[in-house]
């Protein structure tokens, strides 16, 4: 293996969650293509011995290396992923192997950051990286994460957090979300974006619940309209009224608001609106910025129309919103 800027490991296990293993590469493989490998991201796969893995699919994974062999480098990502097994009564419990918390323990000691995949925190709890943090899991092993390590802050709802330099995510394929704000850490907002068109779903999900984030990646059929689109990204704090994108577009007023109705469901306005909640939602859990400074900076304007959007859209307040989805200290964007 040669020295990279940032090596990624992925812990493996007989029985690991197959999406947990599979889904962060993906991500980091990605922002490697989107920035022409600038991003300095190699991913390697550690177990006990080199011996193919069975994941809780039954699809056998190889490892890349093994712990032993890694004894003496530095780490700049580790990604624990978890395991589970179910129940007669049809609930499942994490399951803990001994010897990879001793591993993981191990190697977090020479890692930069260290991140958990789905029931993945339990491991990371039992290595004692939990005590005292906020953390999330899969929201059916939540409860056994709180009963069997007290000295946790179990938050079952959030889609990942962070707490200093240990983040924890959600159930499954939340691993993508997780990886997306990695990558978004390191590389900036804009890469993450780029990322996420190529994965077509969401920049950064904040809870389970879906209706708190405006697909990035609606499909549009004309090329006219997708370019609309980010221009809409690109000048959301400026004043966008349906004259000036239709004009942008070499469209007529009308024929611009049937097109956004026809390919995007719904009216220009309503788009332009949906776009700058999301710019002000990144913003209220990635940083400290006034409620202010974040309604003008993405055209909103004033305190009251954020909060007027935030109630049509989310059925919340902006306040109430950081609350409850901040993912940990930042800097005031």
């Amino acid at each position: 293996m040669n020295t990279v800027e940032r090596l990624v490991v992925i812990v493996l296990f007989d029985g690991v969650d197959l999406l947990d293993v599979t889904g962060p590469p993906e991500v980091f493989s990605l922002a490697r293509r989107e920035t022409r490998e600038a991003a300095g991201y190699e991913v390697a796969l550690v177990a006990e011995t080199k011996e193919p893995v069975v994941t809780a699919a039954g699809v056998r994974v190889l490892p890349d290396v093994t712990f032993e062999e890694l004894r003496t480098r530095s780490v700049d990502t580790l990604v624990v992923p978890g395991a589970v097994e179910s129940g007669g009564d049809g609930r499942v419990r994490a399951v803990v192997d001994p010897v990879v918390v001793e591993r993981v323990g191990e190697l977090a000691a020479r890692t930069r950051r260290v991140t958990s995949v789905c029931v993945g925190a339990h491991v990371l709890a039992a290595c004692g990286l939990l005590d005292g943090k906020r953390a999330t899991t899969h929201w059916s092993t939540a409860r056994q994460l709180a009963a069997d390590h007290a000295a946790v802050r179990v938050d079952p709802d959030p889609i990942f957090i962070r707490d200093g330099d240990v983040w924890t995510g959600a159930g499954i394929s939340a691993c993508l979300d997780l990886s997306l704000a990695l990558v978004a850490d390191d590389l900036g907002e804009a890469v993450a974006l780029r990322v996420a068109r190529q994965l077509v779903m969401y920049l950064k999900r904040p809870g389970g619940q879906s209706q708190f984030s405006v697909p990035l990646e609606q499909v549009a059929t004309t090329r006219r309209i997708e370019e609309l689109r980010h221009y809409i990204l690109g000048a959301v704090a400026e004043p966008l009224t349906v004259a000036r994108l239709a004009a942008h577009a070499h469209l007529s007023d009308r024929q611009l608001t049937r097109i956004f109705k026809a390919e995007l469901g719904m009216t220009p306005h309503a788009y332009i609106e949906s776009v700058r909640v999301e710019r002000a939602r990144n913003q209220l859990e990635a940083t400290d910025a006034t409620l202010e400074r974040i309604a003008a900076g993405c055209g909103l304007g004033t305190v009251d129309t954020l909060v007027r959007a935030f109630r049509r859209r989310l059925d919340t307040t902006p306040t109430e919103y950081r609350n409850r989805f901040r993912t940990g200290s930042a800097p005031v964007a």
